[in-house]
């Protein structure tokens, strides 16, 4: 199942993504939609690092920078 496999590997702690999601106003939230919550975001955050990754190497640097992140981000949301 996708979701044990990543819960070992897991970057983001499940206790930020609750407060995350109660600073979303929800009242009460289940410790599995934190943990969703958490895969999803990982997956998003890998996609545009990896991106970021791909702007900086095309610029000819090793270091990615937040001008890269925020250029990844631009792109991937511009394409939703």
């Amino acid at each position: 199942m996708k979701n044990d496999k990543k819960n070992d590997d897991r970057v983001i702690p499940i206790a930020p993504l609750d407060r995350l999601i109660r600073k979303a106003n929800a009242e009460r939230v289940s410790e599995s939609a934190a943990k969703e919550l958490g895969i999803i975001l990982e997956d998003l955050g890998k996609e545009i690092a990896n991106r970021a990754n791909d702007l900086a190497k095309h610029a000819n640097r090793t270091t990615v920078k937040d001008s890269d992140i925020r250029l990844a981000y631009k792109q991937w949301s511009e394409r939703m």
